[in-house]
């Protein structure tokens, strides 16, 4: 039985009954726009694509299972995948006040360290900005941004690690990075990653990225690792170090203290700012 006028109405007006788009179609564009803006809004895809608020949270019940979205009140953000990783330039807009916040009290946990391995990614180069520069330093690191950010500085050895440079994060990879990485003893280590989990640990999409961030772990006498909330529970392709290798987590307050305390029977001081 077709549906009367003032059905349809209510239905146009509800968002239903508008979209010839299938779940599978509906979810694709989600993700697509979840990853060009950074978040989406619930109420505004809705709108977009014609379906109802209930329809799009399930969509992104869907989505979120499936590893690809991560929800939150109103909306959800982009998980890194193996097959999807952001540029350095996008890192540079999301959660900027948090990250400077988190770099500088990574970069306090620097003690009497004189050789520093700085990993690659923005917040990394946030720890690098926050080092101390009147006090002789050596800085090892992947990253070609790192490398210009502490370049000038009179105190401070930079030591830049060649191979191929990926474009997305101008940070190089491959056998020379590694190869040169082996033959150091490094005191700490500033370690970033895509995800961050108690079940599966540090991981990161791309296998010659995981395989740099391994051997800087095990060039490293002390291990931090800093990151935002939204790291927390993401799982990549691949896996390169346990959560009980970390001396420390810095993280925000964004991240529950009781979830912040589920890490830290695994062994690293969490330390939210």
């Amino acid at each position: 039985m077709g549906r009367t006028g003032p059905e349809r109405a209510a239905q146009r007006k509800a968002g239903v009954g508008m979209s010839t788009r299938t779940a599978e179609e509906r979810q694709r564009e989600i993700v697509l726009a979840a990853r060009r803006d950074g978040s989406v809004d619930v109420t505004a895809l809705a709108t977009e694509l014609g379906v109802a608020k209930e329809t799009v949270r399930r969509d992104l019940r869907v989505l979120e299972d499936h590893g690809l979205l991560r929800r939150t009140h109103g909306g959800a953000y982009p998980v890194e995948s193996a097959g999807f990783e952001t540029t350095l330039a996008f890192r540079a807009t999301s959660h900027v006040p948090e990250k400077r916040r988190v770099a500088g009290a990574a970069a306090e946990l620097l003690g009497d360290a004189e050789t520093v391995f700085v990993d690659e990614g923005f917040t990394p180069q946030l720890i690098a900005e926050a080092l101390p520069t009147d006090r002789p330093l050596t800085v090892v690191t992947a990253s070609l941004p790192v490398a210009g950010a502490l370049a000038e500085s009179e105190h401070v050895s930079v030591l830049l690690l060649g191979g191929r440079v990926r474009p997305g994060t101008l940070a190089t990879v491959d056998h020379w990075t590694t190869k040169m990485l082996a033959g150091f003893v490094i005191d700490l280590a500033f370690i970033g990653a895509n995800g961050i989990s108690r079940e599966h640990g540090l991981t990161t999409p791309d296998p010659a990225v995981s395989e740099v961030k391994s051997q800087a772990i095990r060039a490293a006498r002390r291990t931090v690792f800093a990151g935002v909330h939204t790291k927390f529970g993401a799982v990549s392709f691949c896996r390169f170090a346990d959560i009980s290798a970390l001396e420390a987590i810095v993280t925000s307050t964004l991240l529950p203290a009781a979830e912040a305390h589920r890490y830290s029977l695994l062994g690293p001081q969490v330390i939210r700012v």
